[in-house]
């Protein structure tokens, strides 16, 4: 099975994507899935030579309204702490990518 990198960031890639980072990192080894995770800022978006963006909605919506086609998947998450919301997140990429 592949594994997957996932890119965690934030703004400033300091407080909230270390936050979900930890939280991504528990929902993804209760569940066994194959997915490694790297946090930072939205700076980093552009040279991320992976699979997924995890990152907050706000964030996750501006990313969709400039159009960045180019992108790897991203999962938008409202609360960093929400195990459910975030399990769904990556459910979505999983399934997308034929590993569910």
């Amino acid at each position: 099975m592949a594994t997957y990198k996932a890119l965690v960031c934030c703004r400033a890639g300091v407080g909230s994507s270390v936050i979900l980072e930890t939280r991504v990192k528990q929902v993804v080894a209760d569940e066994g899935w194959p997915i490694e995770t790297t946090h930072g800022s939205v700076d980093q978006i552009a040279s991320f030579d992976g699979d997924l963006i995890i990152t907050m909605s706000d964030l996750g919506l501006i990313l969709e309204d400039e159009g960045k086609k180019d992108l790897p998947y991203v999962v938008s998450v409202r609360n960093i702490v929400d195990a459910a919301e975030i399990k769904a997140g990556l459910e979505g990429f999983l399934k997308e990518k034929g590993a569910l």
